[in-house]
């Protein structure tokens, strides 16, 4: 994609965003000439869905970038992006969030999460219950992770042409959203991809991650 037609889908989509509402533009398997061309026009927050392919890119690229993990997080794998990473928005469970709090302290970090939530009604999505989050939540209150910070939460809708259902999703997770900030202050609700990103907005989303609306299709 030559870098006219990137920087124009890039301009088109920050033209539909409200001011409140921040943009994880995906990298994910895309080059790092595309991303430096983002940098250039001023951006900073990127998301990519795995590690190896986050590890790869970040010592190519300027300090300053925001680097939010999006995509589903191994244990084993959190010592690799502990010392850089902004933000891992896909906490699904007690575990990883313990690991993430385990290696911030390492690096004498505290490393910003998001906690994601099961709203689809696919198997093949990750995510916390709500009942689930709610718990992991009052644990984080009660100071059981101090090297890291809950700033909000995260969710993916199901695929499927039917708004309504997708709007459905989006409103119980924005539900939850109000009922945890309202126990402590949160910034964060992120959902709605290329796809969907206008509903997720219109529930209440102020954090989308866009990809293939800028970049393009995967390389």
């Amino acid at each position: 994609m030559k870098s006219e037609i990137l920087l124009e889908n890039y301009k088109k989509i920050l033209s539909q965003l409200p001011e409140n509402v921040e943009l994880v533009a995906v990298s994910k398997n895309h080059s790092v000439e595309k991303i430096k061309i983002l940098y250039e026009a001023g951006h900073r927050i990127f998301g990519e869905n795995k590690v190896q392919e986050l590890t790869a890119k970040q010592p190519l690229l300027p300090e300053d970038i925001q680097w939010h993990l999006i995509g589903h997080l191994q244990t084993n794998k959190v010592k690799y992006i502990a010392e850089f990473v902004d933000t891992v928005q896909s906490v699904d469970s007690e575990k990883i969030l313990h690991e993430i709090n385990r290696q911030a302290e390492r690096h004498s970090r505290n490393v910003k999460v998001l906690l994601q939530v099961k709203i689809a009604e696919e198997d093949t999505k990750y995510g916390l219950e709500i009942s689930e989050c709610k718990e992991l939540f009052l644990k984080w209150k009660q100071q059981q992770f101090p090297n890291v910070t809950i700033t909000g939460l995260m969710g993916m809708a199901t695929f499927t042409e039917d708004e309504n259902q997708i709007k459905r999703e989006f409103t119980v997770l924005k539900t939850l959203y109000d009922q945890l900030s309202a126990q402590h202050p949160l910034s964060t609700l992120s959902m709605g991809m290329s796809g969907d990103f206008e509903l997720a907005i219109a529930c209440g989303a102020n954090s989308v991650r866009i990809g293939s609306s800028i970049f393009g299709d995967r390389e």
